[in-house]
């Protein structure tokens, strides 16, 4: 698989810096992409990848539903926040963006391809 970054070159929302997208390139999922992550500068300093998700409401309350989800291990959706942070951060290198390290493993885009 290969995870692609589009910079977000607009101001809106505030705070989102990146959109990610997952490219497959082997097994059933081949040719296709999981679109929706977006990577968030955080008001504290780093940054957070959020997941594709589907908002709803409930009784007048807007919930939303994550559509990439662990089976059983919550833990499992650090691996692959991991890796988009650090396509981010390979991708803004070029730009002299952040050169902050990801937090948790690091893994090369190379690992993806």
């Amino acid at each position: 698989m290969q995870i692609t970054i589009t910079t977000n070159d607009s101001s809106n929302p505030s705070g989102l810096v990146a959109h990610a997208e997952i490219h497959f390139s082997d097994g059933p999922l081949s040719g296709l992409k999981l679109i929706g992550f977006s990577v968030w500068q955080r008001r504290s300093g780093g940054y957070n990848v959020t997941f594709p998700a589907r908002s709803y409401q409930v009784n007048g309350e807007r919930r939303s539903f994550a559509l990439l989800r662990p089976i059983a291990d919550a833990s499992a959706q650090e691996t692959i926040r991991a890796a988009i942070l650090t396509a981010y951060y390979e991708h803004s290198a070029g730009d002299a963006g952040p050169q902050e390290p990801p937090a948790g493993p690091t893994y090369t885009a190379e690992m993806y391809e």
